[in-house]
């Protein structure tokens, strides 16, 4: 339990507690690794961002049909700061919590999670079936189709974006380069041509 401030070791005891599903897990590696790009391109605190970042779907294999709410539950039984579980809950904005994204760590979670997604399926159909060497204009090829990644709600990434003042194409940039450093992890290094 966190005495303070909850380590990374906190987060990841709680979330293997909850989740058995290895996408859920690679999801949660792949947002807490945006995350933690996010913070360190924004000069924040890059093991919170990570943090959260890891803990945000914790009640979602589980709970399903109360996302965030045993979330907020749960991490206030762990003793959890309130700012850490604010921020949790700012990704459900308006899909399954109404705690608006305000502060520049919130608005990002809320921008990038579904992304990550939308970043992950792009990579698996390419030849390398990697991120590292795919460019934000692959992602935007897909964009428009709406049968690809079917359940990736583009207009909550639009929202974030708008949130973050920053374009499309550079969200994604910025996605696909926090996803770059835990390729490995989560499972989208694939076979890159080597040069």
């Amino acid at each position: 339990m966190p005495s303070n401030q909850p380590t990374r070791e906190d987060a990841l005891e709680l979330f293997r507690k909850y989740n058995k599903s290895e996408s859920l897990y690679r999801h949660a590696l792949a947002v807490e690794g945006v995350m933690r790009y996010m913070a360190v391109k924004s000069g924040e605190d890059q093991e919170k961002w990570g943090i959260i970042g890891l803990i945000h779907d914790l009640d979602y294999e589980m709970y399903p049909e109360q996302h965030c709410t045993m979330t907020k539950k749960i991490l206030e039984e762990n003793g959890w700061p309130e700012d850490y579980i604010r921020a949790v809950l700012s990704h459900g904005w308006g899909l399954v919590t109404d705690i608006e994204p305000v502060t520049r760590l919130e608005k990002t979670i809320y921008a990038i999670d579904e992304l990550t997604g939308l970043v992950a399926t792009s990579a698996l159909v390419r030849p390398s079936r990697s991120v590292l060497d795919m460019e934000s204009r692959s992602v935007k090829k897909k964009w428009s189709d709406k049968r690809f990644a079917a359940g990736v709600d583009r207009s909550v990434i639009e929202k974030g974006a708008a949130m973050l003042g920053v374009s499309l194409d550079d969200l994604i940039t910025d996605c696909i380069m926090g996803m770059r450093a835990v390729a490995e992890e989560i499972g989208l290094k694939g076979s890159p041509p080597t040069p």
